[in-house]
């Protein structure tokens, strides 16, 4: 991966980020579930334009765009091109695991990292992450081998333009955050 893997529409970041694995200071996994946001539709947290708060959203792609939801948990997304990123919504559990149930207080690998608060807690990501390479430690990604099965659907906990099919999914993943259903189906 490098900077031009980033600098493309967030719809095609998303999709192919799926099957990556994702380390982040020795604690991580294979991402099996993400959501793409784009500027021009209203779920965006970039729709509005730039604001102190989604700042890295307009700046270069391949950094971290770290928000907190709902005043309670972190969320890790991959800028892309300006305006637009994707949401890393579900890893499943690979290396660090021990680390990872001390920070979730849990040992269930099923519920570590399936959830955008969720993975952000046992990978241990907050606002200090915000802004940073993605292609630069703490971060290390690896491809995958072998291209994965990936089914679409529409993203969730968002109420505009949840008609997008823009959540993507490793296909038959028991740690995705929730089941594919409705009219998604596979990628191309």
């Amino acid at each position: 991966m490098d900077q031009q893997f980033f600098d493309r529409a967030s719809v095609e970041v998303a999709r192919d980020l799926i099957g990556v694995e994702l380390d982040v200071c020795g604690a991580g996994g294979v991402i099996v579930e993400t959501e793409a946001y784009e500027p021009d539709e209203p779920a965006s947290h970039s729709f509005r334009g730039p604001t102190q708060r989604n700042a890295v959203m307009f700046g270069q792609p391949g950094h971290a765009y770290v928000y907190r939801s709902y005043g309670i948990h972190w969320c890790l997304n991959f800028v892309c091109r300006p305006g637009s990123a994707v949401l890393i919504r579900a890893l499943q559990p690979v290396r660090g695991l021990e680390v990872m149930e001390k920070r979730r207080g849990l040992a269930d690998p099923l519920l570590l990292c399936s959830g955008p608060g969720r993975l952000c807690q046992a990978l241990g990501i907050t606002i200090a992450h915000n802004g940073l390479p993605l292609l630069a430690p703490p971060f290390e990604f690896t491809s995958p081998n072998t291209p994965p099965l990936i089914v679409t659907g529409r993203r969730i906990g968002i109420s505009q333009a949840v008609d997008l099919p823009w959540r993507f999914g490793l296909s038959g993943s028991l740690h995705i955050s929730r089941k594919f259903t409705g009219k998604g189906g596979l990628a191309p």
